[in-house]
Formats: C-alpha cells, sequence, structure tokens
C-alpha cells in the first residue's frame, strides 16, 4: 500500500515560507530544524513542507527547476480549499503573494482564484466541489 505523505517544496528560506502560510492562511508550523533548511505545516495526514535549495540541490546533482527563480510559475500547484476564497484571497496578497488570477466562480460553481507566494509557488485557492 502507498499513502501520499508529503509535498516538500525547495525555497529560499524555510522559516519565511513557513511564516507566509502562517500569516497568510492561518495554517500553523508543525516542525523547523535547527538549521532552518527543513519545516513542516501543520496539514493533517499528507504534511506540506519546505527545503532550502542548499538541501535540494544536495538530492539532485544535476539540479532542478527552482520555483523562485522561475519567471513563470511551475506547472503544479498546491490547492487550498476554503470556503473564503476572496477573504484568504486578498489576505494572502496583503502578505506577500502576487495575484496571477482573482476569484472567478467557474461553470460548476466552485469559485478559484490563483495566486503566487514569496517562495514562487502557484497557489490554488478554491471553495469544495459540491455535487
Amino acid at each position: 500500500m502507498v499513502n501520499f505523505g508529503y509535498t516538500i517544496n525547495y525555497v529560499d528560506e524555510v522559516d519565511k515560507a513557513l511564516s507566509f502560510f502562517e500569516k497568510a492562511f492561518d495554517i500553523k508550523r508543525r516542525f523547523l530544524t535547527d538549521e532552518k533548511d527543513y519545516g513542516e505545516l501543520d496539514t493533517g495526514a499528507t504534511v506540506l513542507a519546505f527545503a532550502s535549495h542548499k538541501l535540494g540541490q544536495s538530492n539532485f546533482s544535476g539540479g532542478y527547476v527552482s520555483a523562485t527563480d522561475s519567471k513563470k510559475p511551475l506547472g503544479t500547484e498546491i490547492v487550498l480549499v476554503t470556503n473564503e476564497v476572496q477573504l484568504i484571497h486578498e489576505n494572502a496578497i496583503k502578505n506577500g503573494a502576487v495575484e496571477l488570477k482573482a476569484p472567478e466562480e467557474k461553470p460548476w460553481g466552485q469559485t478559484v482564484s490563483y495566486i503566487r507566494c514569496p517562495s514562487g509557488i502557484l497557489i490554488e485557492l478554491c471553495t469544495p466541489i459540491t455535487q
């Protein structure tokens, strides 16, 4: 059996990435190493985590594409589900995110917005999909 355990994003400053998610989304910090090169948020069964670019580079001798340095967002996103998309979207921008797409209602009734956090990570904010 396989379980989805972690999403780890490589960032310039792990502590700042954690702080952004704490302030913008009220997600609590769960763990940060003494070296501040790896940290986790308290996101339930699947952990949202951050590691320093230095740590990431030690794992991949050939390198990787950095969301921090990429002019365009990477083709992957973190999705945060909330009934308060507009409010959370505005709070994220106040805390340093860049708006990529303002909240809009999709034809299937879901409200969706896109932002890019200071670490370069693409984030979708959306309401739950109702059936």
